[in-house]
Order: structure tokens, then sequence, then C-alpha cells
């Protein structure tokens, strides 16, 4: 009887956890490193990491990964991470503060390795809320969450979402606020947008990832040079397949350090190289 009562609850947390995945629209799924130790642990981190229809978080005590469920369209990996180092725990990415680590029960507190991590770490909640009201107010934020959204499409080889991401991308860019720029952005915009536009509908109006690749080459060299002057607010990793287009090369941008290439996806996925970095 106990052995078929395990396995009753077991079946129900499985369903009920993937009930939670399901409610999540736009889903993408990473794995990450968490510190902690214990099942105290896994409870704060994934209560910090959650949020309703938006994210979900399952960490695992024993290997330290979490596996982040979330709506792409809505957060990203960033946002969850920060808030779980709020709550007092180091990540990949982010460092907690002081003061939110030695308020954990000392049954939490595990080893801190300092210098492991690849940002700086938050200083407090205001920090983070700062750095979100900046995207918001960058003018060309639907412009670069677009293409960041056709670069991933590419990455899966999957022609017909990055042709519906191409589709928005060229829409995002026929809405850029104007008056939002200031005078060198308004120059580097006007000398860019066409040629943009150019590439994002040849890519909407394909499903074959051959010819799309061909386009988002070309994008984002362009898209590239308006970053330059335009900065997202957080971190960008200007990269080069030295393999595409029989040996010519091809590039791309993405927000994270690690090489994913979406020349190739899947049969080359990390074939590549960070020549710049834009902070």
């Amino acid at each position: 009887m106990k052995t078929i009562a395990k396995t009753f609850f077991s079946i129900v947390a499985v369903l009920l956890c993937t009930s939670g995945i399901a409610q999540i629209k736009n889903t993408k799924t990473e794995t990450v490193k968490i510190n902690g130790n214990c099942g105290m642990c896994k409870t704060t981190i994934e209560k910090a990491g959650n949020k309703k229809k938006v994210a979900k978080v399952d960490w695992n005590n024993y290997t330290k990964i979490a596996t982040l469920t979330f709506d792409s369209k809505t957060t990203n990996q960033d946002e969850i991470l920060k808030r779980i180092a709020l709550a007092g725990y180091d990540n990949e990415k982010f460092l907690a503060p002081d003061d939110a680590y030695a308020k954990l029960p000392e049954c939490c507190k595990y080893e801190r390795k300092k210098g492991t991590t690849t940002t700086h770490p938050i200083k407090n909640e205001m920090a983070m809320q700062d750095t979100i009201k900046k995207e918001v107010a960058n003018p060309l934020l639907e412009v670069y969450t677009s293409y960041f959204a056709l670069k991933d499409a590419l990455i899966a080889n999957d022609g017909v979402t990055a042709s519906s991401k191409a589709k928005e991308l060229f829409k995002a860019i026929d809405k850029v606020p104007m008056d939002k720029l200031a005078s060198d952005q308004h120059t580097v915009w006007m000398k860019y947008m066409t040629k943009l536009s150019y590439d994002a509908e040849h890519i909407k109006g394909v499903t074959e990832t051959d010819h799309q690749r061909e386009h988002f080459s070309s994008l984002s060299k362009n898209m590239f040079e308006v970053m330059k002057v335009i900065k997202p607010s957080y971190p960008v990793y200007y990269d080069h397949c030295p393999m595409y287009n029989d040996g010519k090369g091809g590039d791309w941008i993405s927000k994270e350090s690690a090489i994913k290439n979406p020349f190739y996806g899947n049969q080359m996925l990390t074939c590549g190289k960070i020549v710049e970095t834009l902070k």
C-alpha cells in the first residue's frame, strides 16, 4: 500500500508541475548552475524564480542545476537569475548581495567562490528595476527583442518561426519613434534603417533557413553598427563563424557569452568566437 501511495503522489506531483509549465506561452527552456545546499534552498530558489504563467524554476539540490522554463517574449534568463540572486543565491551570472546571503539559515549557507560570475554583482533590487526601466525607455527595444527572437529561431533550425519573427522585426523597424532618438542616434538609424528592413523583408518572405541565413548575416552586421550608437541596457556579444558561406564567414549578435551558432544550429552549435563586446 505504501508503494502504491508513493507512486500516486509522484504522479500527482508530475502532473501539477507539467500543468504549471503548460500555462507558459512562447516557452523556452535553459539550464544553469545555482549554488545552494538543501531542500530549504530548493524552496527559496524556486519561489524567487517562479512567476505565474511567465517563469518556472526546478532546482536540483544534488546537482545544483536548475531548469528554467519561461515565456521568452515576457522575460529572460537574466531577470530570473537576478531574482534568485536577490534571495541570497549565487549563480552563473550574478552574485547575491552580501546582506541577502547573510540572512540565509545556517544550513543554507553554501561555500561562496568569489570571481566566478560573468557580470557584476547585484547591489539591490533598485538596481534591477533601473535596468528594466532603461530597457523600456530604449526606442529600439522592440527591434532588438525581435532580432534576438529571430536568431534563436535560426539556432533551432526553425524556418517557420524565423519567418514569423522577421515579420515582427520588419514591423518594429517601421514603428521606431524617431522623435525619441538623440541626434547621433537619429543619424545612424537613418543610415541603416532601410538596410535592416531589406533583410528582414527577405527573411520573412520565406521559410527556407538557407536563404534566411544569407540575409541574417548582413542583417546582423548592420544591426551591430546601430547597437554601437543606440546601446541596449544589457551586454551584447558580436560573434563570428569562420566556416559559414564557404569560409567567408558569418556574424551574429547574442545576449549570451556562450556560442550558439545560428548558421548551423545543432550541426555545429558551438562553432565561432566572440570578436567584440558592447557593455
